[in-house]
């Protein structure tokens, strides 16, 4: 049973319990009341079962959405990734195609070590 229902059930008993024990004294006991400490612990007890079957509803609501948006999401980028693919290789072979040359790697030439100053005309 989850958090909502078994906190609706609470609420649920709790303030039929208080309700039930007020009609009984009163009845049985000719006017006499329940004591006010267990009305209040009753009452709290309702009140707190309520506010929490709220928010769990609540957070309920909220984690089907983010389910939903997520799954969208996924959907969405599969299905983008699925038309675009690599336009930039495409791009690049073709024009290496178009002007009729391999494409060869070119290795960079050794970097030089240290700096070189040039002041002026001094080369």
């Amino acid at each position: 049973m989850t958090l909502k229902w078994m906190a609706v059930v609470v609420a649920a008993v709790s303030l039929t319990l208080c309700v039930t024990a007020n009609v009984v004294v009163g009845t049985v006991h000719g006017g006499d009341q329940v004591p006010f400490l267990v009305n209040v612990l009753a009452i709290a007890a309702t009140g707190t079962a309520v506010v929490l079957a709220v928010v769990a509803d609540l957070h309920e609501r909220l984690n089907a959405r983010i389910t939903a948006l997520t799954e969208f999401l996924i959907a969405r980028l599969n299905e983008l990734d699925r038309n675009t693919g690599d336009h930039n290789t495409g791009f690049v072979e073709g024009y290496l195609l178009s002007r009729n040359q391999d494409s060869a790697v070119v290795p960079i030439g050794p970097r030089l070590h240290g700096r070189r100053a040039m002041l002026g005309g001094d080369d």
